[in-house]
């Protein structure tokens, strides 16, 4: 449950970050010249070919985020779920040890 929560909040933090470029990108003219970072190095881009990059990046983002909320989901009910029996077992046999 743990992985998946640590999962979800990096992608939050990166669709965050996509979302700031797309604002900085709306304040650009067409003329501006804009790079982007490929590893260690800033290579040169049109301002069309980075929109398309980071809007298909934000798409990608929130599939994964409603992704990783389902199987949150999943995982914690599955968790109530054993909680439940183990107590539910705990309880019985506290009640056979006192009869």
């Amino acid at each position: 449950l743990q992985a998946i929560m640590v999962q979800k909040q990096q992608v939050e933090i990166e669709l965050t970050e996509v979302e700031k470029s797309l604002a900085e990108l709306d304040k650009t003219a067409d003329t501006v010249n804009i790079y982007k970072s490929v590893g260690s190095l800033l290579v040169k881009t049109n301002r069309k070919d980075m929109l398309k990059e980071l809007n298909e990046r934000r798409e990608l983002g929130n599939t994964r985020v409603t992704v990783l909320a389902k199987q949150e989901n999943r995982v914690r009910d599955s968790l109530k779920e054993i909680q439940t029996k183990i107590e539910e077992a705990s309880s019985g046999k506290a009640q056979s040890q006192n009869n």
